[in-house]
């Protein structure tokens, strides 16, 4: 069986190789040598593994074109879950080196202490960690997230923390219902007390530092929380770059946080707000549309300088806004986005 050398650059021009067969996707062959990319899925549906092929022959296997649309896919952007190599690669990572572990990822336990109804069909969980030989401490990056184990199966799900490091241990999730899921069937029942296991942190979303250019958050419903950290970051180390922050849903009673994001305003008195509903009702006060339009409206007046876009949410709505961004003129080191797994 042929083995072929396998290069990725990451980001910030630092490189990590290892050797690969044909017969062995690059994710796995990666591993083999305790190399961890960032990946959640590995079936070729949640997009968390991708790269760009600059150099090589390869096959794709079969994926998503909702995490890897064909357009992507024409460029030479592959999902390492899914891509067995022809030839020697050489591939460019969006993310940096210190986002690739070298080491098992952490698996740890942490006690439920809240779980609430804070809006129609999300709910809040709070969970603290339990002290090990790692300590008590929440130690993540701002828009990372945590893998749950559902309890009694082997089964995982992806969530957003919403919350920021801390040495209380807590971890913060804002959680979509989603009828006969088996997280959200759990949550129906969930109690103070219970103990979950946990994985993570996980995931390569995070704030970028790109000198004074402004931060523009973009997410709908749940898209919302990994947002949320970030802005809860900028607030604690008061970061005083020109921010906007774009939240939508269909209906009011859907919208959660209000009262945090208000919180976040007074620390960040330069953030912009603007809630968006598709669905508005006659009293309805703040913008009467959807998100994308919100920023259509927003990206096509006259701006000093091009900002940064941070979107979190559906395929649809990160679709929509990566089109609308680039049709404005915002080149792709200026978007970063995470996209919602199909239910």
């Amino acid at each position: 069986m042929t083995n072929y050398d396998i290069t990725i650059h990451t980001r910030d021009r630092q490189r990590v190789s290892f050797v690969c067969s044909e017969a062995e996707d690059l994710l796995s062959a990666a591993e083999r040598e305790n190399i961890l990319l960032p990946s959640q899925c590995r079936k070729g549906t949640c997009g968390a593994c991708v790269a760009t092929v600059t150099a090589g022959a390869y096959r794709l296997g079969e994926v998503s074109t909702e995490a890897l649309p064909e357009n992507a896919q024409a460029r030479g952007d592959v999902l390492m879950c899914r891509t067995y190599p022809q030839a020697d690669l050489i591939l460019e990572a969006p993310y940096d080196y210190d986002y690739i572990r070298f080491e098992r990822i952490p698996e740890r336990e942490a006690e439920v202490i809240e779980v609430t109804m804070v809006a129609t069909g999300t709910r809040r969980l709070l969970l603290r960690l339990q002290p090990d030989e790692q300590g008590g401490t929440a130690e993540f990056e701002a828009g990372q997230f945590m893998e749950i184990q559902v309890p009694g199966s082997d089964a995982r799900r992806a969530y957003s923390l919403a919350n920021n490091t801390n040495w209380n241990g807590d971890l913060e999730f804002f959680i979509t219902l989603r009828p006969g899921g088996a997280f959200s069937t759990y949550l129906e029942s969930a109690l103070v007390g219970d103990r979950l296991n946990i994985r993570g942190p996980l995931g390569t979303f995070t704030l970028r530092e790109n000198g004074l250019r402004p931060r523009w958050f973009v997410g709908g419903g749940t898209g919302l929380v990994p947002l949320l950290s970030m802005l809860r970051r900028m607030a604690d180390w008061g970061e005083m770059l020109p921010a906007r922050l774009y939240f939508g849903a269909r209906y009011e009673d859907e919208l959660f946080c209000r009262e945090e994001i208000r919180q976040i305003q007074v620390k960040l008195p330069q953030l912009q707000v603007k809630m968006c509903l598709s669905r508005p009702g006659n009293q309805w006060a703040d913008y009467r549309g959807s998100v994308i339009n919100a920023l259509r409206d927003d990206l096509g007046s006259s701006l000093a300088v091009l900002p940064d876009l941070y979107v979190c949410g559906s395929t649809r709505l990160v679709q929509g806004v990566t089109e609308l961004a680039l049709s404005q003129g915002l080149p792709d080191s200026c978007l970063q986005f995470e996209r919602f797994l199909s239910a």
